[in-house]
C-alpha cells in the first residue's frame, strides 16, 4: 500500500496517478478524498489528529506528504511540526518509508540564482524557518536510522487543472484569458522558474518507488532557462491570442493590499523571491534517472489546451 497524505492537492491528485506505474494499492488520504484510478482505497481522516493519522499510515509500505495547510504562517507554526512528528512516529511504528514534497522557502535569499540541493540553509521568512524546522526533523529521523525517508523539493510550480494552488495561474492565465491585465509582483526583470506539476508527481512516484533515492533531498526536475515575468506574461499571452498587458504591485503595494487581504499580507514576507533571479536547478535528479523536464513553452501549450480552450 502506498498512501498520500494531503490527496486533493494539485500534486496529490497527479501523484496518485502517477503511482500507477508502480501499485494498484493506492491509498489517498484527507478530509474529503476522492478517487483519482479507480483502484484507489479513500480514507477520510484528519491529519492532525495523532490516532487518525496512525490509522491512516496503518499497512503502507510508503507514505508521501502532500499536505498544503492554510498559507499562514500562525497556522504553520501551530500545525506543522506536531504533524511532522506524528507522522514519523506512524511511520516507525508502522515500518514504512517516507517521502516529502517540500519547497524551497528554508534557502537562502542571496542564493536562489541557481539553486542546487547544496544551497545554504537560511530562511528569510517566518514560513521559511517553519520549512526549515520539519526538514530538519526529517533529516535527524533519517539520520538516526527512525525511518527512511526522502524529501523532493519543487520550485513554486504551475500545470493543467490547478487554480488557487498556483501563483502563475490566478496572476496570468486567468486574467489574461479574462481579457484583464495579467499581475506580476515587485518586477517583471527577473527570470523565475516553475516546476511543471506533471514532472513534479512522476518524479516524486518514482523516487518513492527507488530504493538508492533514500536518505537524500532531491529537487524535482524543471526546466532550465526559466523565463523572465515580463516573459512569461508574453509567452501565456501569445498562446492565448490575447494582448500581453502588465500590471506591477510592488512592495508597497503588496503591504497595502495586506491590510485588505490576508493572502496578500502573508505574502509580503515573500517577495524577496520576486526582487532576484530566481532559477532552481534539478540536475542531480536529470542526470540520475536520464529525465527531461517539460519545456515552458510545452507546459503552456498544454494548460490552455486543457483549462481555456
Amino acid at each position: 500500500m502506498q498512501t498520500i497524505l494531503g490527496s486533493g492537492g494539485a500534486i496529490g491528485t497527479e501523484l496518485a496517478r502517477a503511482l500507477k506505474t508502480y501499485t494498484d494499492e493506492i491509498r489517498l488520504v484527507s478530509r474529503n478524498p476522492k478517487k483519482v484510478n479507480d483502484t484507489d482505497e479513500l480514507f477520510a481522516a484528519d491529519l492532525l489528529d495523532p490516532k487518525a493519522l496512525e490509522a491512516a499510515i496503518h499497512g503502507s509500505s510508503i507514505v508521501y506528504i502532500t499536505v498544503g495547510f492554510a498559507y499562514s504562517y500562525k497556522d504553520w507554526a501551530e500545525k506543522w511540526v506536531p504533524f511532522i512528528e506524528n507522522v514519523i512516529n506512524s511511520c516507525a511504528q508502522s515500518n514504512c518509508k517516507l517521502v516529502f514534497f517540500d519547497n524551497i522557502y528554508m534557502y537562502d535569499s542571496d542564493f536562489l540564482n541557481g539553486m542546487t540541493e547544496e544551497t545554504p540553509i537560511n530562511p528569510p521568512s517566518k514560513k521559511g524557518a517553519v520549512r526549515a524546522k520539519i526538514a530538519q526533523m526529517i533529516l535527524d529521523a533519517i539520520a538516526s536510522k527512525k525511518i527512511q525517508a526522502l524529501i523532493a523539493r519543487s520550485a513554486d510550480f504551475y500545470g493543467p487543472s490547478i487554480s488557487n494552488n498556483s501563483l502563475l495561474t490566478e496572476t496570468v492565465f486567468k486574467p489574461l484569458s479574462q481579457g484583464k491585465k495579467a499581475n506580476w509582483l515587485v518586477s517583471d526583470r527577473f527570470a523565475h522558474s516553475f516546476t511543471y506539476t506533471i514532472d513534479a508527481a512522476v518524479a516524486t512516484a518514482l523516487l518513492g518507488n527507488t530504493e538508492t533515492a533514500y536518505g537524500q533531498v532531491w529537487h524535482l526536475p524543471t526546466a532550465s532557462a526559466p523565463y523572465t515575468g515580463k516573459q512569461w506574461i508574453e509567452n501565456i499571452a501569445k498562446e492565448l491570442n490575447v494582448s500581453a498587458r502588465i500590471q506591477l504591485a510592488p512592495k508597497f503595494l503588496v503591504k497595502i493590499m495586506g491590510l485588505f487581504n490576508p493572502i496578500m499580507r502573508e505574502s509580503v514576507e515573500m517577495l524577496y523571491q520576486y526582487d532576484r533571479d530566481y532559477v532552481f536547478n534539478s540536475s542531480k535528479f536529470e542526470k540520475a534517472f536520464d529525465y527531461t523536464p517539460t519545456p515552458y513553452e510545452l507546459g503552456i501549450k498544454k494548460i490552455i489546451e486543457t483549462d481555456y480552450r
